[in-house]
């Protein structure tokens, strides 16, 4: 299927690994030029030769700390600068939080902040030109899956769902679609702590009914159609890419 993708312009954030990595690739492959941007530098430069080796448009790559006060004003300010506008912007960067009952504050705080006020501030610094152009696409990544025990992160992600839900509908009239993609159990380093050992096998075995963890790059591939003008009629959605693990009725 041609997604319509060549000479598009992206921002992933998150993007030195895991799904942000099998996201920048995939775009990349798709003739897309990307500003991948991460906090490590070593992996962002493996990134780029792993994709010009592979025949796809080489990224731009932007070393950050997403958490910084000035973090997404930076990241916003430099692909500006290198993209001339920014058509996908794809908010990846997370990490997951288990806290106890009575939890730690910063925590709280640090979950906040990387999971939900670091991608609406992006966002926001973006979106003037997008709606100026009346044009883009803006993609942000849940969480995981539902648990049954505390973790600031998916509850961050639970309002990053909602705001973008909000957004998507103001959005609309601009041209600009706003949609969330939440994984299930991919087998990233974030998720590989939580099931060590056989640990992961017997959990896929009972509770996915595709059996397994999925790879980055099956996230991957939802999110480039997403992006894509085929997706043109798609906005305020929560897309699921979970091997079946889900099975609530909402």
């Amino acid at each position: 299927m041609e997604l319509h993708l060549l000479g598009k312009t992206a921002v992933v954030t998150g993007a030195s690994q895991g799904m942000g990595r099998a996201i920048t690739k995939a775009l990349a492959n798709e003739g897309v030029k990307v500003f991948a941007t991460a906090r490590n530098e070593a992996l962002l430069c493996g990134l780029k030769e792993e994709i010009i080796n592979t025949g796809g448009v080489e990224p731009l790559i932007f070393v950050q700390d997403i958490m910084r006060p000035d973090g997404p004003a930076n990241i916003a300010t430099a692909a500006l600068q290198q993209l001339g506008h920014v058509d996908i912007l794809i908010n990846n960067a997370g990490r997951s939080q288990p806290l106890e009952v009575v939890g730690d504050e910063q925590g709280w705080s640090d979950s906040m902040g990387l999971d939900f006020d670091r991608p609406r501030q992006l966002t926001q610094h973006l979106l003037p030109p997008m709606m100026e152009r009346r044009e883009g696409v803006i993609l942000n990544i849940a969480s995981t899956y539902e648990l049954r025990s505390i973790n600031a992160s998916a509850v961050a992600k639970a309002s990053l769902i909602v705001w973008s839900k909000q957004l998507a509908a103001q959005l609309g009239p601009y041209g600009i679609r706003v949609n969330c993609l939440q994984p299930g159990l991919i087998d990233t380093e974030n998720i590989r702590r939580f099931f060590p050992g056989e640990a992961r096998q017997q959990f896929a075995q009972s509770t996915i009914p595709l059996g397994d963890f999925g790879e980055p790059e099956d996230i991957a591939n939802m999110a480039t159609f997403l992006v894509s003008s085929r997706a043109r009629y798609i906005t305020g959605s929560v897309a699921v890419v979970d091997g079946g693990m889900r099975h609530y009725p909402f």
